[in-house]
């Protein structure tokens, strides 16, 4: 026999002995790549049970465990282990759940893998209010302790749908969350190579025991050997629900039944529907229904307001002025808020100190004062969240009496129901405030116009300290004589556009937009724009527009300067394939200072802030229609006087409007009247 057939015969002779295998198994088997679907072995034969209950929340099914005995909820390993009794080495965990509110000291186990004479997790994965735990035994290198690898800042404890990839390799662990950026972790202790699955048993949602039942929603539980799941889990647009493998009773769209038959497998939805009087909107109402009979509308509890689902549709058919706001001083931007369990509030920002800014408060159908705060030349307030904590930024344009310059954020006391000083941050002639949270992660971002006479300066980008309770300075941007920032997010991807507005010779200037990638803003692209002052980005169905308000073409280095008001400020569409913004229309506006984006029904609207057509502050500004192929159609023309900022708001009343002049001392609300 020939050396080459010698040695084949030997390799088939081992083969058929199991000496290439472990325990006796083909290597072969041990990397199978199939997903292995843990949920799928827990669902009874007939698809319910007592041990699971079927949910349908926002239109997703999930099981909630309900077992008083968690060995109900269990399964022997070797039922998915079938060639091979080791765990794999590389694997990824894709788990779809809803987490309720889970206390502030309680873990939760979304599943355990345990060895049936020990009670030691020889893997599993549980999680705790902000954190997931992944937990693994490994004898060789941790001398028989478990070790733990911690994610933090993994916030799911909002009611809502979430998917979840936790891909191992060796020392390597990483977390990805809504396909957002995977946060990576690395451990001195390697996941073991041989870790021995016999005798051991699956437990869904618990550890043997009812202390750490999970009470949320799960929908997907999928072991893959071998591979990081994210590129196949990544590829559709709704990441919080996408499926590598769900079980069968758990699919979106159930069997129809024939004739009379009940649904093959039946489900519940947990929701209340309220009839009669509005009802109160608690955060204990969340999820919860009240159907107004008299206006034929249903309405949804979002924790703190009752949001309409479905009503007879409302057009716009015209506006009417509602109040007229006596203000302070011109204002200069506007801020429309809402403080839970306090009420419906609007922050001016006014050029004059004294008597300062003002804020309002909505009281019997009209705003009336509430509080009266120092500034100087205020351009704008943001209010923001971190947290249970509320905060109101202003963004200061001149020094104060002592010839010192900062813009202040102020934060509201619920014991003074009142906003109170801060922090202090130096700014330098600031125009506007953003703020944003990116990977859990709070931001706020300040735009510097000037610096004396140099418009070319850098704004700054903060980042929230939670040990501090500080911002503290995490970037700066170069800007030209800027006016606006504007924070939106496309899938997982997060953006900062910036307005730029003059150089010191020129307001035909780039404005850029900026993409978050490895900790900092990087530039996405550059926009040619006119003195812009306001970016507005909107979506209409799954397109996503981004409209700048262009307020004045200028430029000195030209034979005759040229200088005009009456400009095209322009509106953007993402295009997914040229990975870009490009021009979809060009709107006719006169110093345009800023696009309030706004629905009425199935209608959607872009309302202009014209402020001067070269002669006269006396200009009408356009509110525009959305009607599909044409664009954007001017359906209202409303007189204005200096118009600088314009917010759109709701109320259990109606719908509103209000405007604000930097040439009058007088605001305007506006209701829109509908049929």
């Amino acid at each position: 026999m020939s050396a080459p057939l010698l040695l084949w015969a030997v390799l088939l002779h081992c083969v058929a002995r199991g000496d290439l295998g472990r325990g006796g198994k083909t290597w072969q088997h041990c990397t199978d790549l199939r997903p292995l679907d843990i949920l799928a072995e827990v669902v009874p034969a007939n698809g319910v049970g007592r041990t699971m209950r079927v949910f349908q929340v926002q239109g997703v099914r999930g099981f909630q465990l309900t077992a008083s005995r968690p060995r109900a909820l269990s399964f022997p390993a070797s039922r998915l282990f079938i060639h091979c009794d080791r765990f794999p080495e590389e694997f990824s965990i894709i788990v779809t759940l809803r987490v309720l509110n889970v206390p502030a000291k309680r873990n939760e186990y979304l599943f355990t893998l345990m060895a049936e004479e020990s009670h030691n997790v020889l893997v599993g994965l549980r999680y705790a209010p902000n954190k997931l735990h992944f937990l693994f035994w490994s004898q060789e290198h941790s001398n028989g302790w478990q070790t733990r690898v911690t994610f933090r800042n993994v916030s799911l404890s909002d009611n809502q749908w979430h998917t979840l990839v936790l891909a191992v390799s060796g020392q390597s662990f990483s977390l990805t969350v809504d396909c957002n950026v995977p946060s990576d972790v690395m451990v001195e202790t390697p996941f073991p190579t041989s870790l021995s699955v016999k005798r051991a048993s699956f437990y869904l949602g618990n550890r043997r025991r009812r202390k750490g039942l999970f009470t949320g929603l799960l929908r997907q539980l999928v072991l893959l050997p071998g591979a990081d799941a994210t590129p196949r889990i990544c590829t559709s647009m709704n990441f919080k629900v996408t499926t590598l493998s769900v079980p069968v009773i758990l699919h979106d769209l159930p069997v129809k039944p024939a004739s009379n038959e009940v649904l093959k497998y039946p489900y519940e939805t947990d929701m209340k529907v309220t009839l009669g009087s509005r009802p109160p909107c608690t955060k204990h109402d969340k999820a919860q229904f009240w159907f107004n009979a008299s206006q034929r509308g249903l309405y949804l509890c979002n924790g703190s307001a009752w949001i309409s689902m479905l009503e007879a549709k409302k057009r716009l058919d015209y506006v009417e002025e509602y109040q007229n706001l006596v203000t302070n001083s011109e204002t200069m931007g506007l801020e429309v808020f809402t403080i839970p369990k306090v009420g419906l509030f609007a922050a001016t920002a006014n050029r004059y100190t004294p008597p300062g800014s003002a804020i309002y408060k909505w009281t019997d159908g009209k705003f009336v004062p509430y509080q009266n705060i120092p500034t100087y030349q205020a351009q704008s307030w943001k209010y923001f969240t971190i947290g249970k904590k509320i905060f109101l930024a202003v963004a200061n344009f001149e020094q104060n009496d002592r010839g010192q310059e900062y813009s202040v954020i102020y934060k509201w006391s619920r014991r003074k129901e009142k906003f109170i000083t801060y922090q202090r941050i130096t700014t330098h002639s600031a125009r506007d405030w953003e703020a944003f949270v990116i990977e859990g992660e709070a931001f706020l971002a300040v735009v510097n116009h000037r610096e004396g006479n140099n418009h070319n300066i850098d704004s700054v980008i903060y980042r929230w300290n939670p040990r501090t309770g500080l911002f503290e300075t995490n970037q700066t941007i170069p800007t030209s004589g800027a006016y606006d920032w504007e924070f939106f997010t496309i899938g997982p991807y997060s953006f900062l556009a910036v307005a730029n507005t003059f150089n010191g010779t020129s307001t035909k200037i780039y404005s850029h937009i900026y993409i978050w990638l490895s900790g900092s803003f990087q530039l996405f692209q550059s926009i040619l724009t006119f003195g812009a002052a306001d970016w507005e980005v909107f979506h209409i169905g799954d397109r996503v527009f981004l409209a700048v308000a262009n307020s004045h073409s200028y430029d000195s280095g030209t034979s005759v300067p040229s200088n005009f008001y009456a400009i095209n400020s322009s509106i953007y569409e993402l295009n997914v394939t040229a990975q870009m913004f490009v021009k979809f229309q060009d709107l006719l506006t006169y110093s345009a200072l800023d696009w309030e984006f706004f629905s009425v029904g199935d209608d959607s609207f872009l309302v202009v802030a014209n402020s001067f057509d070269g002669f006269t502050f006396s200009v009408d500004s356009i509110i525009y229609r959305w009607q599909g192929y044409e664009g954007f159609v001017a359906v209202h023309h409303l007189p204005t006087v200096g118009c600088r900022d314009w917010e759109a708001f709701n109320t259990t009343e109606g719908s509103y409007l209000l405007y604000s002049s930097a040439k009058e001392p007088l605001s305007k609300v506006l209701k829109l009247k509908t049929t």
